[in-house]
């Protein structure tokens, strides 16, 4: 309870909305659905894990696309609801993505897991999460799951905010790697690469893509907002290009890791 508390303090006073229609929020939604598009085929049925309010569902729902969502907090529950357009095929329950036992085994084609290893603390945590989006997931689907970027916070936030100049601060990071670790307190779960390549060695699948969502975006949030149109289609244009580049990834505040079922 003690995580759910805090998620919930969180997202009832976050417009997680507002985050990603922002200008620098939109590239990492655009990047994620350009994934996202790149694997549907007609007649795919979708699940959404840790949906928030709603902003890949309800595009997909709109798309044609039949859609599930699972979410943990009541209050972006109450927020999807009323996003919820006439003709829209989805559904919405409570739930946590460590449970997923009111679905069959390899139901969806597709399945996105956008938030909750944001949130999960311990290896177990984090296993349990993606164990149960591979049994909902019908074997050769898809799976896509976000995670948050260890070396990005360490250097805007740690270091360029001066986070680490504060003892709590101080107390979750390793100094000999410079790996953070976390709480709900603290809420964010903070991984390397090399992290999420211990995880997935745990499971029979085949990696398609690595994203950094934003990479150099939230750097110069500022900048971004400020862009106009064409300028920030040139932009975007570069940010497709580098996004899923070995040399450059882990600059990203997020990670999308794109693979599928065996």
């Amino acid at each position: 309870m003690e995580t759910l508390k805090a998620l919930t303090d969180f997202y009832s006073n976050y417009d997680e909305e507002g985050r990603l229609l922002s200008r620098h929020g939109q590239v990492e939604y655009l990047t994620t659905m350009r994934y996202i598009e790149k694997y549907l085929r007609p007649g795919m049925r979708i699940l959404e894990i840790g949906a928030a309010t709603g902003r890949y569902s309800h595009t997909l729902a709109r798309q044609g696309y039949k859609v599930d969502a699972v979410e943990l907090v009541q209050h972006n529950i109450d927020i999807f609801n009323t996003l919820t357009q006439p003709g829209e095929d989805v559904t919405i329950r409570q739930g946590n993505a460590k449970d997923l036992h009111f679905f069959s085994d390899e139901t969806f084609d597709m399945t996105l897991l956008l938030g909750p290893m944001y949130h999960l603390f311990t290896v177990e945590e984090q296993l349990q999460a993606l164990s149960e989006a591979l049994r909902v997931t019908k074997k050769g689907g898809i799976i896509m799951a976000a995670y948050c970027g260890n070396d990005a916070t360490m250097v805007q936030y740690c270091f360029g905010r001066g986070m680490l100049k504060e003892q709590r601060y101080r107390d979750l990071v390793d100094f000999e790697t410079f790996k953070a670790s976390s709480d709900p307190a603290e809420l964010f779960e903070l991984y390397r690469i090399e992290d999420i390549d211990a995880l997935m060695e745990q499971f029979q699948v085949q990696r398609l893509h690595f994203v950094g969502t934003d990479m150099a975006t939230n750097y110069m949030r500022p900048v971004i907002d400020e862009m106009d149109d064409a300028f920030f289609e040139l932009y975007l244009k570069y940010h497709f290009t580098i996004c899923e580049r070995s040399d450059m990834v882990g600059v990203s505040h997020h990670f999308l890791d794109i693979f599928r079922k065996l």
